[in-house]
């Protein structure tokens, strides 16, 4: 962005800027100090404080929306100071209002309202009632600093709340050991792939001297262009779209996802149907600059895009429960969004995006009572109700049509293939692991002998 096309940031617009993020930040400390001192507060006004912090933030998110709508929607940055600063390099702390990031805000903050409060009575009574609400205020304010983050390192910051939110949650239900398991394989997935948002930050500041975006690409959001040359924006691209391939459950990182359906309800809804599983394509949105002059980034996201695709809509056709077909379905729109941004498009994949995550998480939300829906239906229809619908495969042979319901059976075979290439390195942590604590015993051993005379 060149600083004649920036306006000069009014108090007022500053001040609903910083309060999308200040909302929902104040109210986990609200509700995170009593309960860290032993003294929780009760659940009614546990879910009020927490929904009126996103109240808060969605309100100012609409109102900035509106001033914005009537200039244009010329952006507006807003400089909230300086982290530290060495000769020439800087890492600032700026956030910024555009016809990106207010729309996202506005969507995400309303959302996290709507299941604030179906999770308030879904939860009742429920021992880590407290602990939900914590971690979905930690999420909201997560989720608003990474939409609103004019920096690379801000933008990380923010994915990394959203991140370590959605791992606790996962595992909200600890007592039961396949909610420990799906949450170490989310967290797993997760730092993997962040290495990509990482390395990019590295040579972004190794580029430019500073992770601010209007050192990397010009003019205001969806019409950027790159300001660094081509092989920096392609090496950036590619990190970007390696980091966006986690949280977006991208084949081959993707069986994490169904099993995120292992926490509760609420939380399935508003991470993997709808703000979460598109928080790597809003990083790519951001980005958009850097991928229309790295050619290879856009081919490697529509490549991985289709077959993602295609493979989540095999495997959840034969998912015997209904989250985990929503997870699949989830994954299956998350991968044709990348396929969009591949292709070139910008406003077409924030209303995919805006439409598929309501969508979603309607659906989610309602999962605990479909069934009970589809047996009164059935019970009215007077026996069995046939569900069916089309199969992409009828047409192919009995043979070729087995084979490719195996492969769904089998999810791809995706499990064994990473575990071809995990087990080992495992097994070679642990031989590692256990030479040094041999290792660490012999010289205890051969401390012991001379302090205490024996050989």
């Amino acid at each position: 962005m060149t600083s004649h096309e920036i306006l000069t940031s009014p108090d007022a617009v500053s001040t609903l800027v910083v309060l999308q993020l200040a909302a929902p930040a104040a109210t986990l400390g609200l509700i995170g100090l009593p309960a860290l001192a032993g003294r929780p507060l009760a659940e009614r006004p546990t879910t009020r404080l927490v929904g009126g912090g996103f109240a808060i933030a969605f309100l100012a998110a609409v109102g900035v929306l509106g001033l914005l709508a009537a200039r244009g929607f010329a952006p507006v940055i807003v400089h909230s100071g300086t982290w530290f600063a060495v000769g020439h390099h800087e890492a600032t702390v700026n956030l910024v209002a555009d016809g990106l990031s207010m729309p996202y805000v506005c969507f995400s903050t309303g959302l996290c309202w709507l299941v604030n409060s179906f999770a308030g009575k879904y939860l009742h009574r429920e021992p880590g009632f407290t602990r939900f609400f914590i971690l979905l205020a930690l999420f909201g304010t997560g989720m608003n600093l990474m939409v609103l983050a004019d920096s690379i390192d801000v933008l990380f910051a923010g994915w990394e709340f959203v991140g370590i939110s959605s791992a606790l949650l996962i595992g909200f239900f600890f007592e039961r050991r396949n909610a420990i398991d799906a949450a170490l394989r989310a967290y797993t997935t997760y730092r993997i792939c962040d290495v990509g948002l990482l390395a990019a930050a590295v040579v972004v500041h190794r580029a430019v001297g500073a992770g601010d975006f209007e050192r990397l690409f010009g003019a205001e959001w969806p019409h950027s262009t790159s300001l660094v040359p081509a092989g920096t924006a392609t090496v950036v691209a590619l990190l970007l779209v390696f980091a966006a391939l986690g949280k977006t459950a991208q084949v081959p990182f993707s069986n994490w996802l169904p099993r995120a359906m292992e926490g509760p309800t609420p939380s399935s809804a508003i991470f993997y149907g709808a703000l979460s599983i598109h928080a790597g394509a809003y990083v790519l949105l951001r980005c958009e600059a850097l991928l229309d002059a790295a050619p290879l980034a856009r081919a490697a996201l529509v490549v991985i895009g289709v077959g993602s695709a295609l493979h989540a809509s095999l495997v959840g056709r034969v998912q015997t429960d209904l989250k985990s077909m929503l997870a699949y379905a989830s994954m299956a729109q998350a991968s044709l969004i990348l396929v969009e941004i591949g292709v070139g498009w910008r406003v077409i994949p924030l209303v995919h995006v805006v439409g598929h995550a309501v969508l979603r998480s309607l659906q989610i939300l309602r999962s605990p009572s479909a069934l009970h829906d589809r047996h009164e239906l059935e019970a009215a229809l007077g026996g069995h109700a046939d569900f069916g619908g089309w199969s992409p495969v009828a047409w192919l042979p009995a043979r070729a049509q087995a084979a490719i319901y195996r492969i769904a059976l089998e999810r791809g075979f995706e499990e064994m293939a990473v575990m071809q290439v995990v087990g080992p390195i495992v097994r070679l942590l642990e031989r590692l692991a256990a030479a040094e604590r041999a290792w660490v015993a012999w010289l205890g051993g051969k401390r012991h002998g001379r302090d205490g005379g024996r050989a």
